[in-house]
């Protein structure tokens, strides 16, 4: 016969015996001693926090023979069979396997019926989330008005799926996480009854890698009691997981505060050759590096995995840190681990992590379109992360936009740019050009009205060849208008789509369409977005408000006539004008 899991052997028989659930516990306690049992029940929470051993010890004690305050007893002879998986009056459904509306009418059908030897039918549904629609709507009036000797569990890990008219049938406890010390408190116990010997400090990672399941924590357990007959190490626990040591997690940090890429990918490098999971590593950083900015925050949380002889190193580290680049730290860890799942260089994700978290702010280190650019990170030592002499950064901070040409230099928000303390480093004449009309805009004189749509619309390919490379989003969506008149020093630009007039009318996008603008016509222009059809029409209508029908229907074949996408597009493309013949 085979030897039962260790998480099924030692399943909690009595309501002290669960772990840190104490809110449900007692209120299904007070239930069962003044008589105020529910017909439905919802359990919710992670996985392995005790959803359906709570479930199985509820059948139990609402059936055991014994007083009211000694349920479960697990001595009578109901208490005896649930224990023993026989009893007949509770039945437990996987919902993901009976997920269809038959599922349910059979179900409905044998409700029903009495039980056969305890008070109650109890039928535990876990993953009830699993259940189609049509299913749960069969099973509605059975959970609202269910005979009187049926109690209904429903278990789920995401109640977020379980239509409202479900929830509002039953009474709902949430299960929490459970906190490491208790899961390490619960292995202790096991170790001892199992005879198994393990290292504290071993338990403890076996519980920080469960998450706050238990169930996963005795698995780990079970497994590794398997591994080694001389007792489970830290060792163990490390091979057997694919974590790498907490010596290896302090290099790479320290390699991070120092700026050092070379060291820290070599440290990664040699971890993953080692055997370390690059998934784990990376959990392993987000979890260390959460650490750091919790005791860089002094935010007084309690570290259980962080012991006394360590913590003054940590806190040395995190003094090298600011808590803006801690936490863009965390954020591309976190992101690392959930991309390392696999292919041919399973450690990419954890390198360019390292890399984007050391690069120094600015335009140059840029990021994946799925991450934000680092708002805030290192600056090469002595002093990288809050030191008087650091440039500030240019505020406030524009969006950060995809580029076909890498710029070194900040966006220009409208206000001079702070002064650079090194020169920026060489660049091809193309991007020089791109970078020149930010720094000679203000300087330009204001437009004095001598500009001509018809002008503008001859040098309108060499504005779009400049605007490509300062911005090729914005070129794009600016091939869709036309300039349309010239009013002062504004000139009006006429859309196709409002949704890329509303695009282009963003303050960033429309200052850089002013100052390439600027850079071709040698005069400060101001822009004005409009939907090119209702502003000619608008024009239209100002210049004959009550003119004869004549000239209405003139008007009228003239604004058919500039609709019309060949002749646009000779207008836009090619400079043509219409002209109106009278007579």
């Amino acid at each position: 016969m085979a030897m039962q899991a260790l998480y099924r052997r030692w399943r909690p028989r009595t309501f002290d015996e669960v772990v840190d659930q104490e809110h449900v516990v007692r209120t299904l306690r007070n239930a069962l001693t003044s008589g105020r049992i529910h017909h439905a029940y919802l359990f919710a929470g992670p996985r392995g926090t005790g959803k359906t051993t709570t479930a199985r010890l509820l059948a139990k004690a609402v059936n055991c023979l014994a007083p009211e305050d000694q349920r479960p007893c697990n001595e009578c002879a109901i208490c005896q069979a649930v224990n023993e998986g026989r009893l007949l009056d509770l039945i437990e459904i996987d919902a993901a396997s009976n997920t269809g509306v038959e599922d349910v009418r059979e179900l409905r059908e044998r409700v029903g019926f009495r039980p056969n030897e305890a008070r109650y039918k109890v039928y535990v549904i876990d993953e009830v989330h699993m259940l189609s629609r049509s299913a749960f709507n069969a099973l509605l009036k059975t959970l609202e008005e269910p005979p009187p000797h049926v109690i209904f569990v429903l278990a789920t890990t995401e109640s977020h799926k379980i239509p409202a008219t479900v929830l509002s049938r039953c009474q709902r406890f949430d299960f929490r996480r459970i906190p490491v010390s208790k899961i390490v408190a619960r292995l202790e116990w096991l170790a001892e009854q199992e005879h198994i010997s393990a290292d504290r400090q071993a338990l403890a990672l076996i519980a920080r890698q469960a998450t706050g399941s238990m169930r996963d924590a005795e698995s780990l357990l079970d497994q590794l009691a398997s591994y080694d007959d001389s007792g489970i190490t830290v060792k163990d626990v490390r091979a057997a997981l694919g974590t790498g040591s907490g010596e290896t997690v302090i290099q790479v940090t320290g390699a991070l505060a120092r700026g050092d890429m070379a060291q820290g990918l070599g440290v990664i490098n040699t971890a993953v050759d080692e055997g370390a999971d690059p998934r784990q590593f990376a959990r392993q950083m987000v979890e260390h590096l959460r650490a750091l900015l919790l005791l860089r925050l002094e935010s007084g949380v309690v570290l259980a995995h962080v012991s006394e002889d360590l913590r003054p190193q940590l806190e040395e580290q995190a003094a090298a840190f600011s808590p803006r680049a801690l936490a863009q730290a965390v954020r591309l860890f976190n992101q690392a681990a959930a991309e390392a799942r696999g292919g041919w260089q399973p450690q990419l994700p954890l390198e360019m992590a390292f890399i984007e978290a050391t690069l120094p702010p600015g335009p140059e280190s840029h990021t994946s379109s799925k991450q934000p650019a680092p708002t805030s990170s290192h600056t090469p030592p002595p002093a990288r992360h809050a030191t008087p002499s650091s440039p500030p950064s240019p505020g406030p901070s524009r969006p950060r936009r995809e580029a076909s040409v890498i710029s070194v230099e900040p966006r220009s928000t409208g206000r001079p740019a702070p002064a650079r303390s090194a020169s920026p480093s060489p660049s091809s004449s193309r991007a020089q050009a791109v970078r020149e009309p930010a720094s000679t805009y203000d300087s330009l004189a204001p437009g004095d009205g001598s500009l001509t749509p018809e002008t503008l619309r001859s040098r309108w390919s060499e504005l779009l060849s400049i605007l490509r490379q300062r911005n090729l989003p914005l070129e794009a969506m600016m091939r869709s208008c036309a300039s349309l008149a010239v009013e002062g020093d504004v000139v009006v630009l006429g859309f196709d789509y409002d949704f890329h007039r509303g695009k282009v009318e963003e303050e960033h996008n429309k200052r850089d369409v002013e100052e390439v603008l600027g850079s071709v016509i040698g005069q400060r222009y101001r822009v004005r977005c409009v939907l090119a059809q209702k502003e000619r029409a608008t024009r239209t209508a100002q210049r004959s408000p009550r003119g004869s029908a004549d000239d209405k229907a003139a008007s009228s074949a003239e604004q058919i006539i500039a609709d019309d996408p060949v002749v646009r597009a000779a207008v836009e493309d090619l400079g043509a004008q219409i002209v109106r013949r009278h007579g």
